[in-house]
């Protein structure tokens, strides 16, 4: 997604550097892909940048919006600082208490790496929302302004995650307690007479996880405390999260 989103901002930046410390061959490669220029680490990207778009994996976010704002303390243009990272809203807030909230602009990437129009949305909140907005016009990213509130791109990337990721993991819970009971095969033929591909679903769930489940397990952790902070029930998300975690252990 970095890589996409970096590649989108070219025409309006010019240039696009991204911090390449700790990062894999397959994203640096992505990277070059795409012509991005490498720095050598976050430090580095705050004291040039004039805009930064964060992201990585969720539990990191919180982290690297602090070595940014250590690293441009004392900057009389502070970079303006763009959460793209699928985090709770109380996160993007402290992030915003870090970095000040004028500075900061909440986004939430709704689709695939966009590189060709109409297929992904980048939802904006926050004081200068609308000026990011702006550096996607014309991108494949369709950019759209929620508000001033910061947190609320993060609160809909939540809610809208419940379906897209926390739903499907239904089909892996069912699955695995009916193997450990042995009434697999029943339960299969029970839902195959409703008209539900069991096999089906999980080798979607498969395809789509795959290889990113513990990204998957740290995005469903923030959904949770999203949905936890406004007093609604929580277990569907940290349920999720347990399921792509056990999917990202047998992958090791």
């Amino acid at each position: 997604m970095g890589a996409a989103l970096g590649s989108a901002l070219k025409a309006r930046a010019g240039a696009v550097i991204w911090a390449d410390a700790g990062r894999s061959h397959a994203t640096a490669k992505r990277a070059e892909l795409a012509d991005l220029i490498a720095v050598p680490d976050v430090g580095e990207l705050a004291r040039r940048a004039h805009v930064i778009v964060s992201i990585c994996p969720p539990d990191a976010a919180a982290a690297v919006a602090q070595e940014v704002a250590a690293a441009a303390a004392g900057r009389p243009d502070p970079p303006l600082y763009v959460d793209a990272n699928a985090v709770a809203p109380a996160t993007v807030r402290e992030i915003g208490t870090r970095l000040g909230v004028g500075q900061v602009v909440d986004a939430a990437v709704i689709g695939p790496p966009a590189w060709e129009l109409g297929r992904t949305v980048l939802w904006l909140s926050g004081v200068a929302a609308p000026a990011v907005a702006d550096l996607f016009a014309g991108t494949p990213f369709t950019a759209r302004v929620l508000g001033s509130d910061l947190g609320a791109a993060s609160a809909l990337k939540a809610c809208y995650a419940l379906q897209t990721k926390a739903l499907p993991t239904v089909w892996a819970v069912l699955a695995s307690a009916a193997d450990a009971y042995g009434v697999q095969d029943a339960l299969r033929e029970q839902l195959a007479g409703d008209g539900v591909d069991l096999g089906a679903h999980l080798d979607a769930l498969q395809a789509r996880a795959g290889a990113k489940a513990w990204r998957w397990a740290g995005e469903m952790d923030e959904a949770a405390a999203a949905l936890a902070a406004v007093d609604v029930p929580d277990g569907f998300s940290r349920a999720a999260a347990q399921v792509y975690r056990r999917m990202a252990e047998r992958r090791d």
